[in-house]
């Protein structure tokens, strides 16, 4: 899916299964992911159930009723809030007759247009193939029948192992294009720690003012936007802190709830700079009404990247939006405007601190 522009976009509907309360979090969520990806959201459908149907992902009652609101709202494309085995969309694009895309090939999709550099474009795309390659069988019956006997030769057999013999080879390929270039970040790993060079990494979930906050610090020039993954690309920039002593600041790309496998493996080099800082900087949208949620998503992550004991603080950000300004700030927590520049000797001060504790126990 491409971002089109005003009559020419693609009409979405969304549709999710409710289980929990945050679950609604969770469509809204959705919503904005898909306005990010240039679509026009027309109208969301939930179903109550305790679990994912296996052939049509809901219900049959509720998948007559969104054909009906596709056929009256001239829909393009249905966006599911889970992820869809490739038997699972088939069925659903056979019934409906519009394009049906999972909430993991949403997020690639966002990802693909993000990405800038020649590394995050491989990684990217190293994503998208691993997202491919098991639903190939799903595309339709004459390219899904393996083995031996009447019925399992020809075309179809044919195209299906020559998609997949290509997809291995191009995953094999961008693997050791990656491979390469992380032995050269390495390199500048190994350069800043004999130099004794503390690196500083902005974590958190995305759109809380991460690349906002590195360009207050850095007084550099990340690419901002109020849009989901604005920044997809890691920036690293000189942060010069109150007593004159350096630091690396690293901005990183956003986490967000179930964050496709494929894609923490892809960007693992990337998000790697998280797992070896000396200390990590946890920007929090203040605003956020599910805040305690996107704590507990960026600390899950945390821990799948092997980075949930380095050291932290947590920066609560966007205290401009609020009627009035919180508690004091502790060595573990800071309140900032990223936007106004509030709190940001406040932080830096913070930081120095943290640094200056780990060092000194080296």
């Amino acid at each position: 899916m491409r971002a089109k522009e005003n009559e020419d976009q693609e009409k979405a509907v969304l549709l999710g299964i409710i289980e929990f309360s945050r679950d609604q979090e969770s469509m809204e969520e959705l919503k904005d992911l898909a306005e990010t990806a240039g679509a026009q959201v027309v109208g969301v459908i939930t179903q109550k159930r305790k679990g994912i149907d296996s052939a049509h992902y809901i219900g049959k009652g509720k998948l007559e009723e969104l054909k009906t609101f596709i056929q009256n709202n001239e829909v393009d494309v249905v966006i599911v809030n889970d992820e869809l085995s490739g038997s699972q969309i088939k069925n659903m694009e056979d019934f409906l007759d519009v394009k049906v895309v999972d909430r993991t090939c949403l997020i690639l999709d966002i990802f693909a247009s993000r990405a800038r550099t020649r590394e995050s474009m491989l990684q990217v795309e190293l994503a998208q193939l691993k997202y491919r390659l098991p639903r190939l069988t799903g595309l339709g019956s004459q390219l899904s029948r393996l083995g031996g006997g009447i019925g399992t030769r020809g075309p179809g057999e044919t195209k299906l192992e020559t998609d997949r013999r290509h997809i291995q080879n191009r995953i094999k390929s961008i693997e050791r294009k990656l491979a390469k270039l992380e032995r050269h970040r390495n390199l500048y790993r190994q350069r800043r720690a004999k130099n004794r060079i503390p690196v500083v990494s902005i974590v958190g979930y995305t759109n809380a003012g991460k690349s906002t906050l590195f360009n207050a610090l850095a007084k550099a020039e990340s690419y901002v936007e109020d849009k989901l993954f604005a920044t997809l690309d890691t920036s690293a920039r000189k942060l010069i802190l109150p007593s004159g002593m350096q630091a690396v600041l690293v901005d990183t790309v956003g986490f967000i709830r179930d964050l496709p496998h494929d894609l923490v493996e892809g960007f693992k080099s990337t998000l790697d700079e998280v797992k070896y800082s000396d200390l990590l900087l946890h920007v929090i949208d203040i605003t956020s009404s599910d805040v305690d949620e996107k704590i507990r998503v960026v600390e899950k992550v945390l821990s799948e990247l092997e980075a949930i004991n380095i050291p932290r603080i947590n920066v609560f950000n966007k205290i401009d939006l609020l009627e009035s300004y919180p508690a004091a700030n502790t060595k573990e927590t800071v309140f900032v405007s990223a936007k106004n520049g509030i709190g940001l000797e406040a932080l830096k001060e913070a930081i120095e601190g943290k640094l200056a504790e780990k060092y000194a126990m080296l």
